[in-house]
């Protein structure tokens, strides 16, 4: 009957744990999610230049603060509201926090999305446009109408889904056909009396350190001879990649460094960190004041087992989602955690509380009328098992006399 009681004290309890996966499905992506987040942001204090995954730090850092705060303030603030904060209270209003850290993720993705530079997709192409011509020259690619100066490049690619005809300074020029789902460059050059194009691949080959370096790539039929500054290069044969040049290179942006700054990620950090003092804490005080002396370990490994099932949501989300903007997923995220908070608040409702303590206590100091009923089965017990001895020891006694009879 005990071991009963105490099964049945740690089911309870369980039977809580059961949308809690939820809270760590948010929480665990602060090493993924919000890691890849801050690799497009600007990492530089000043002093030091933060790398994206030391924002982590942050974490640990807020819980050595938060922890005495939260005990030594904010608790007895709420007790002398005369407010009722109950462990499940104090684990809904944790989940409610990391939904608002998700919500303030959101509004920082917000941000960074106009910051970053718009790659192709598996079925769009992208190019850009550089005039090596010693004059302006006005240029119709697509849709897209533009004039580049002498010698200077276009700051930015232009999407395509289909082949479009070039136009240089109102001559037709080919027809371009580019790979899906890459970048491109492509050089305007003039060679005698009429002008075409080149075109390449972004290549990532870098010089030796302390130098510059340029590949030529020869698109034409014939060999060609290219002069860079004062320094001629000859001879480049037809379809060929060749040489180098460390001098006269004029240095072209192609994608902007971060700019929005990393720093605006502290305040998810902080009410991420708020929730987990709130509800990590709350939730294993309440866990093991609930379960019987001999079941805490049970209840710790049901409560680690809520942590690896949070990992396998976010796969399944992550995997299942094809919301193709970062804000909106972390949007979903915290939709999803506030709606498991609302189950989890009903649920908290009906639950009672108990003191295990005292419910073993029953079982241990048993009634007089049990402890007689106890004391007769005993008694009857040694009866029947003394009788039963007896028969066995008088069957022996008979077998030995036929034995010593018959000799």
């Amino acid at each position: 009957k005990l071991l009963i009681a105490q099964v049945k004290m740690v089911l309870k309890v369980l039977f809580l744990y059961i949308p809690l996966p939820m809270f760590w499905a948010l929480f665990e992506q602060q090493g993924s999610r919000w890691t890849f987040q801050a690799t497009t942001m600007d990492g530089n204090f000043g002093l030091i230049i933060i790398q994206p995954e030391h924002m982590q730090t942050v974490n640990p850092i807020l819980i050595l603060i938060m922890v005495p705060v939260v005990d030594i303030i904010v608790y007895p603030l709420i007790a002398k509201c005369k407010i009722n904060f109950t462990p499940l209270r104090k684990i809904t209003v944790g989940m409610f926090l990391a939904a608002l850290a998700f919500v303030a993720a959101a509004l920082v993705q917000l941000q960074i999305d106009p910051t970053l530079p718009s790659f192709p997709s598996s079925t769009e192409q992208q190019a850009k446009f550089i005039n090596m011509v010693n004059r302006p020259i006005h240029i119709v690619a697509g849709n897209n109408n533009f004039t580049l100066r002498a010698f200077e490049g276009g700051q930015d690619y232009f999407t395509y889904t289909d082949p479009f005809n070039l136009t240089i300074d109102s001559v037709s020029n080919e027809a371009i056909n580019l790979t899906a789902g890459t970048r491109n460059t492509i050089v305007i050059v003039e060679e005698e009396s009429f002008m075409s194009s080149i075109r390449f691949n972004d290549i990532a080959e870098k010089p030796d350190k302390g130098a510059n370096a340029i590949r030529f790539f020869n698109g034409f039929r014939s060999t060609l001879n290219i002069k860079v500054g004062q320094q001629e290069y000859g001879n480049i044969t037809a379809n060929d990649m060749s040489i180098y040049c460390e001098q006269h290179i004029k240095e072209v942006e192609d994608i902007k460094p971060n700019s929005f700054h990393m720093a605006w990620q502290i305040p998810q950090y902080f009410l991420m960190t708020s929730g987990e003092v709130v509800f990590s804490v709350t939730g294993l005080e309440f866990s093991y004041s609930q379960a019987p002396s001999n079941m805490k370990a049970v209840l710790q490994a049901g409560w680690l087992l809520s942590v690896a099932v949070g990992n396998i949501i976010v796969l399944i989300v992550a995997g299942v989602s094809t919301i193709p903007a970062q804000w909106a997923e972390y949007i979903l995220f915290a939709s999803l955690l506030v709606f498991v908070c609302i189950i989890f608040a009903i649920m908290a409702y009906f639950y009672t509380y108990i003191d295990p303590a005292s419910i073993e206590a029953l079982f241990v100091n048993l009634e007089p009328e049990d402890k007689k009923k106890n004391l007769e089965m005993t008694k009857t017990d040694m009866v029947e098992n003394h009788n039963e001895k007896r028969k066995i020891s008088d069957t022996r006694s008979n077998e030995d006399k036929s034995l010593q009879t018959n000799f």
